[in-house]
């Protein structure tokens, strides 16, 4: 039991997913919360979760540019850092059953505004056509003293279902 009585279950989202599913019953539906975990992107670095799903979005921590198996930081360049950043998004997005083109909104943190033009380049080249609502704010600080983090907002994208729940 969880601490609101509802019963807790596990959901796998496929490669390496695992969704923590809190509610009264272990169903898919608007009103259930589901915590994402996926080993294909790096790991929570704090008391917090790499996404979170809710009413049919998928609502995304900030991303840092590191590698999810070494941990290690990557990238000497802002361009290097919001790829890697934008690749671990993408797949939390995937391991939460969405996808980058079902993306509402992010919020871009930079260490210094004066990289914005060589991130918009990376981030335009990511999202394409698609154009989610964005702010951009510059930083004093970032964890890992990185140049850039990302978080974002998403639906959810029903044509993926591949979320099973265990007893």
């Amino acid at each position: 039991m969880n601490n609101d009585g509802g019963v807790s279950r596990r959901a796998f989202l496929g490669t390496g997913a695992v969704a923590a599913t809190t509610g009264l019953a272990a169903e898919k539906s608007e009103s259930t919360m589901n915590i994402i975990k996926t080993s294909r992107a790096p790991e929570a670095i704090g008391p917090y979760s790499q996404a979170v799903t809710a009413g049919g979005l998928v609502f995304c921590s900030g991303q840092i540019p590191m590698d999810p198996v070494s941990m290690n930081l990557v990238g000497d360049t802002i361009a290097q850092q919001t790829s890697q950043v934008l690749k671990n998004l993408s797949e939390v997005l995937k391991a939460a059953g969405s996808v980058p083109g079902k993306v509402v909104k992010t919020t871009v943190f930079l260490k210094d505004m004066n990289d914005f033009v060589e991130m918009n380049e990376v981030y335009a080249s990511f999202f394409g056509e698609h154009k989610p609502a964005r702010a951009t704010v510059e930083v004093a600080r970032l964890p890992k003293d990185v140049m850039v983090e990302i978080e974002c907002t998403a639906q959810i994208d029903d044509n993926i279902e591949n979320i099973s729940l265990l007893p």
